[in-house]
C-alpha cells in the first residue's frame, strides 16, 4: 500500500496547493484500492439491483435457444423469392412454446406466431399484413421481404459458454432481466462498501435542536446520505461532531474501525478551527489540498488506520454545494473503484450556452444549470443564477452541472458547453 508521499511522487506537476481536477482523480485512482476478491457474497436477483458483480456471469444456455420467428406471419424458405408474386400453400400453425411436428415442403408455408420455433428448412417470415390470403393459399408480393428476414437466430443474443456480464459491472434493471433469462436465480457480488459520514463544527445544528444565533441546520448530512444511498453503499451515519479534540478523535477512530471509507464535511478550509485537520494528521496519512476549481477548493484525502484496518478518508468543504460538487467530481468515482465497479467517466451532454458566462482560465468550474430543448430542437444550457457555494436551492433547481474546463475562458451566448446531468445520480 503506497503512502501519500509515494503517490504524490508519481504524479507529474503535483502541487497540493494548486491541483487540477484531473490530477485529483489521478491521485485518488492510486490511493483507493478495490475490495478484495474474497469479500463477496451470493444474492438472489431481487436483492442484486445496484450491486457489483464479483465474477463474470457465464451463460449456461444459448439465448435464444433455437431459431424463432421475430413476428406473427408466415414462415417459408426464402430461396423461393423472386421478382414475381409467390403463392404458397399454408399447411398449419406454429405457436410459441412448442415445436411444430409437421413437415413443410417446397411450395408450402407455415403460419407462425412470434417466438415460435422455425421448422427445419424455413428461414424467412413475412408479416401477416403484407400477404394476401385466399383459403389455404398465401400470396407474397415481390419486394416485401428478403431471404432471412424476421428470423431470430439461435444464440444471437448470447451463446452458451460466453460471458453474459463482466466482473465489475453494476447490475441495473436490464442486467437483472438478462440474468433471469439465463435461468440463474442468483449472482456473486462484492459485499456492500461501508461508508461512514459525519459533519463537523460547533455552528452545526442537528434536526430537533432549537435555533441559536450564528448556527445553521446541517444539510450536508442528508445530501451525502442521498448520494451514498444512490450508489448502493452501506451508510454509517455518525451525526454532527463538535470542534472538540476528544470527540473528533473518538469519531474518527470509530469510523475507521467500522467503515471502508470516511467522509467528513467542514474543518478543512484555510482559517477554520484546526481541530479537525490536526486530528486527521494525528490519526492518519493525510494530504490537504487546494484544488483549482469552483466551488470546492479545499479538500483532504488520505487513510486512517484503526483496529488493524485502513479506511480511505475524504475531507470535504463545509459549504453545501461544494460538498455535492466535490462528491460528484471526485468521491463518487473513487467509491466506484472501492466497490470493485468499473469506474465510468460521467457522460457529458453538449448544449449551446443560453447566456454569457465569465470564466478565468486556470481552474475548472462547475456551474449549476438547466438544460432544455428549444422549439427548434436544439439543447440550450443556462445557469440557475447565483452560484454561491452556500445556495443549496440552486442544486434543487438545476438538472446538471455546466462543466467549464481548466483552460477554458469566457463563454459567449451560443458557444458549446458540456453538462454533467444529474439524472440517476442526485
Amino acid at each position: 500500500m503506497k503512502t501519500i508521499e509515494q503517490i504524490a511522487a508519481e504524479l507529474q506537476g503535483y502541487d497540493p496547493q494548486a491541483l487540477t481536477a484531473q490530477q485529483v482523480n489521478e491521485f485518488l485512482a492510486r490511493l483507493v484500492e478495490p475490495l478484495r476478491e474474497t469479500e463477496t457474497e451470493t444474492v438472489g436477483i431481487f436483492d442484486a439491483l445496484g450491486r457489483v458483480l464479483a465474477e463474470d456471469v457465464i451463460s449456461p444456455i444459448s439465448v435464444p435457444p433455437h431459431d424463432n420467428s421475430a413476428m406473427d406471419g408466415f414462415a417459408f424458405a426464402g430461396a423461393a423469392l423472386g421478382n414475381a408474386p409467390l403463392s404458397l400453400r399454408n399447411v398449419g400453425t406454429a405457436f410459441a412454446g412448442k415445436a411444430w411436428a409437421g413437415t413443410v415442403r417446397p411450395g408450402e408455408c407455415l403460419k407462425i406466431m412470434t417466438g415460435a420455433i422455425m421448422p427445419t428448412g424455413l428461414d424467412t417470415v413475412v408479416p401477416v399484413e403484407f400477404v394476401k390470403i385466399d383459403g389455404d393459399t398465401v400470396t407474397i408480393p415481390p419486394g416485401v421481404v428478403k431471404p432471412g428476414d424476421n428470423r431470430r437466430l439461435l444464440g444471437e443474443d448470447l451463446m452458451a459458454g460466453n460471458a453474459a456480464l463482466r466482473c465489475g459491472q453494476t447490475l441495473g434493471p436490464a442486467a437483472l432481466g438478462l440474468v433471469a433469462s439465463l435461468g440463474l436465480p442468483s449472482v456473486r457480488v462484492f459485499r456492500r462498501a461501508k461508508v461512514a459520514y459525519f459533519s463537523t463544527g460547533d455552528e452545526i445544528l442537528s434536526l430537533g435542536e432549537a435555533p441559536r444565533e450564528g448556527a445553521v441546520y446541517d444539510s450536508n448530512r442528508y445530501t451525502v446520505f442521498g448520494l451514498l444511498t444512490r450508489m448502493g453503499v452501506e451508510v454509517i451515519d455518525m451525526g454532527v461532531i463538535p470542534d472538540e479534540p476528544a470527540q473528533l478523535e473518538a469519531a474518527f477512530r470509530s469510523a475507521a474501525a467500522r467503515a471502508d471509507a470516511i467522509i467528513t464535511s467542514g474543518g478543512v478550509s484555510m482559517g477554520e478551527a484546526d481541530h479537525t485537520k490536526a486530528m486527521m494528521r494525528q490519526l492518519g496519512d493525510v494530504a490537504f489540498w487546494r484544488i483549482a476549481m469552483r466551488p470546492g477548493r479545499p479538500m483532504a484525502v488520505g487513510r486512517i488506520q484503526e483496529a488493524g484496518k485502513s479506511s480511505v478518508l475524504f475531507g470535504l468543504p463545509g459549504n453545501p454545494v461544494a460538498v455535492m460538487v466535490t462528491f460528484l467530481a471526485f468521491v463518487r468515482p473513487a467509491l466506484q473503484r472501492l466497490m470493485g465497479a468499473e469506474v465510468q467517466a460521467p457522460v457529458l451532454l453538449q448544449a449551446k450556452s443560453g447566456e454569457a458566462m465569465r470564466k478565468k482560465p486556470g481552474r475548472t468550474e462547475y456551474q449549476r444549470g438547466t438544460v432544455v430543448r428549444e422549439a427548434d430542437g436544439s439543447l440550450v444550457a443556462r445557469t440557475t443564477g447565483n452560484q454561491g457555494s452556500g445556495v443549496l436551492s440552486s442544486m434543487v433547481q438545476a438538472n446538471g452541472l455546466i462543466v467549464l474546463r481548466h483552460d477554458q475562458g469566457n463563454v459567449a451566448v451560443g458557444d458549446t458547453v458540456e453538462v454533467m446531468l444529474f439524472d440517476g445520480v442526485i
